[in-house]
């Protein structure tokens, strides 16, 4: 993993970014001392409905239920 300074950081930002997206990390630093890496986004995928069988009772939806008000100091 190369390491820049943060004059060099500022100056090839487009070339280090370039390096970024074919995979490489890039380790930024400032008086020797590295403070930021730049490494490729991973992105996570989105998943909708991650609790596909849990199922709600409209009709006791809104009730309060006496453990969670005791843990709330709400009794």
């Amino acid at each position: 993993m190369p390491t820049v300074n943060v004059y060099e950081a500022k100056a090839q930002l487009s070339k280090l970014l370039e390096m970024v997206e074919r995979g490489e990390s890039v380790t930024i630093a400032r008086a020797g001392k590295p403070v930021a890496d730049l490494v490729p986004h991973a992105r996570s995928d989105i998943r909708f409905g991650g609790f596909p069988d849990v199922q709600f009772d409209d009709a006791t939806f809104d009730d309060e239920d006496p453990e969670i008000l005791e843990m709330f100091g709400l009794e």
